[in-house]
């Protein structure tokens, strides 16, 4: 495993840190999800387990072991140090303050062990008026421009999937990589840091360059674009398709495979852009030659003429599609008591050399606390003891 020996200490919650974490354990780190007596409160968002334990936490801390714990007390500080003295990466999204109430800045962290890295990932990142202020993905998204060109009618619109926070947690993971190269040659650790608002602006960075170049503000497009076209769901005669048109030689297919050849050389449709802004009209024949086939019959002919075209399908088709049965995304994960496995999709890439651990379920609230404490040398007593006081 490429992360053997990396032990991870994850004091994230929701998705930006445990999704960052999950990735890890993926890949074989040992990671060490530390969680308040009884549970988080991310712990039970959308439960579907009978203990409470939700949907996205089944996801996120997939591959974990679980440690309850206190640690702004003082028992709860030792253990976090004697943890440090053991680890390789912490990661603790949440904003400076709270990092230092509980001691897991990285002045202090270093202090304790100068190869540790840290990584946080906050709302608005580490300076400026926002930086104490707590935020969640759908204020990134409103804050990076994506909201209101998504919008229609006069009324902004945003993902109802949290795209800011997946976004956080790869650019996280991607600075975790460089963090350990860089202590490979240098022995020494270093923070890691991102925020939802960076990602935001990070892969919504070309309507903002295109603002600022050429100074047009694009409106509210809905399920248009305005740098292509036709890029739009349809309406086909048992359901909803999406084609998405990009590219001169794409646009000459797609203009043949509908019957209008001589859109190829309409000046109105020239370019990507062009087309964009007349993609009203081009949405407009596409629509019509959707409206009278199945999603079958239409996405059947699309394919054929290699013109990008995908089914719009419910959270309750997506995991079924033939095409991502066939390549075994979703793996069963089966959760105490639950009567049905989860259906989690780990880390959507494959190494050459390297498989992913074998899937292991997310934990319960404390299932390995005696364990981890034993490992950091509190006797059976010791646990018990803290265990008497709620510190675990």
């Amino acid at each position: 495993m490429p992360l053997k020996g990396i032990r991870v200490l994850d004091f994230g919650r929701y998705i930006a840190g445990p999704y960052l974490g999950a990735l890890l354990a993926d890949y074989g780190a040992d990671v060490i999800r530390i969680e308040a007596p009884g549970g988080n409160e991310d712990r039970f968002s959308v439960p579907v387990a009978p203990d409470g334990s939700g949907a996205m936490f089944l996801q996120m801390n997939r591959g974990k072991r679980s440690l309850t714990l206190k640690p702004g007390s003082e028992e709860g500080r030792e253990i976090v140090r004697r943890l440090v003295s053991t680890a390789d990466v912490v990661i603790a999204n949440m904003p400076d303050e709270a990092l230092e109430k509980l001691g897991l800045d990285y002045a202090t962290l270093s202090a304790l062990r100068p190869e540790i890295i840290l990584v946080t990932a906050s709302a608005f990142g580490n300076e400026g008026p926002l930086a104490q202020h707590v935020g969640f993905d759908a204020v990134g998204q409103a804050m990076s421009g994506a909201v209101v060109i998504g919008g229609s009618e006069g009324q902004p619109s945003r993902a109802q999937v949290n795209y800011i926070d997946f976004t956080t947690a790869l650019h996280c993971a991607f600075g975790v990589m460089l963090a350990l190269r860089e202590r490979e040659r240098t022995g020494r650790g270093q923070r890691v840091s991102g925020s939802l608002l960076g990602s935001a602006l990070a892969i919504s960075n070309g309507l903002t360059i295109d603002h600022a170049m050429n100074g047009i503000d694009r409106g509210m497009m809905g399920n248009r674009a305005f740098s292509s076209a036709p890029t739009d769901i349809f309406a086909t005669r048992d359901g909803w398709i999406m084609t998405q048109i990009v590219g001169n030689p794409i646009f000459a297919r797609w203009a043949r495979l509908v019957g209008r050849s001589e859109l190829i050389d309409d000046p109105r449709f020239a370019s990507d852009i062009l087309r964009g802004e007349n993609g009203a009209e081009l949405s407009a024949i596409m629509a019509d030659w959707c409206a009278s086939r199945t999603n079958a019959e239409a996405l059947e002919e699309l394919g054929e003429g290699r013109v990008p075209a995908g089914a719009v399908l419910k959270p309750s088709e997506a995991l079924a599609h033939p095409q991502v049965v066939a390549t075994g995304l979703a793996e069963p994960m089966h959760y105490r008591d639950t009567a049905k496995a989860a259906p989690v999709v780990r880390a959507p890439i494959t190494l050459s050399e390297n498989a992913k651990v074998p899937l292991v379920s997310a934990p319960q609230v404390g299932e390995h606390s005696d364990v981890i404490l034993a490992e950091l040398g509190y006797n059976s007593d010791a646990i018990s003891a803290l265990r008497a006081q709620r510190i675990i």
